[in-house]
């Protein structure tokens, strides 16, 4: 298995789809020349953007949080430019990104420093080989103050490995859960 550079991150993005939309250089300012958290190609990953669609967790139902039976209602939607997470606690977004994963491809998220730096940490399960859809992110504020998120920015890198050889059995085949999913996607069993 190897890490994979730019130039096949472009290849597959541009001839096959992987990466929608696709930013084939790294961009660091916005429309109105602001600098803004980097987002695009890297020399051996690709760093996605946050759509500015939220899912902030509250505790005002004093409810447990349970993977096997999650209550929707523990989250606040909100849409915005920045999203503002309580202390201690988490937000759910999702990519602005839509990713088609090859089938001998395993990808890895890591958060970005800028972000990590500040107590903010990203974390986002492997995509798996044949997984398609955006990306449900998940950022954890450990600080004891209120952390912001900027949308349409850099948020975190993701490192594709390619295998020697094709799985037996990808995503796609066993009919995983979030095969396809579009906006923000709570658990599912």
């Amino acid at each position: 298995m190897s890490i994979k550079s730019d130039l096949w991150i472009r290849r597959q993005a541009e001839q096959n789809g992987m990466i929608e939309p696709f930013e084939a250089g790294q961009v660091k300012v916005d429309a109105g020349g602001q600098r803004i958290v980097s987002f695009g190609t890297s020399s051996y990953g690709y760093d996605v953007r946050c759509a500015n669609e939220f899912k902030i967790f509250t505790n005002i139902n004093s409810t447990i949080v349970d993977p096997k039976n999650f209550e929707a209602g523990n989250f606040v939607d909100f849409t915005g430019d920045t999203c503002i997470i309580p202390p201690n606690s988490f937000a759910l977004a999702r990519t602005v990104e839509y990713f088609r994963i090859p089938r001998d491809v395993l990808v890895v998220c890591l958060g970005k420093s800028t972000y990590a730096r500040c107590g903010i940490i990203v974390n986002v399960t492997p995509l798996e080989p044949e997984w398609e859809g955006h990306v449900t992110l998940e950022f954890s504020n450990t600080t004891p103050l209120p952390a912001r998120i900027y949308a349409n920015e850099g948020v975190a890198q993701m490192l594709f490995f390619q295998s020697d050889e094709v799985c037996q059995t990808s995503y796609r085949d066993r009919g995983g859960k979030y095969q396809g999913q579009r906006g923000v996607t709570l658990p599912r069993t």
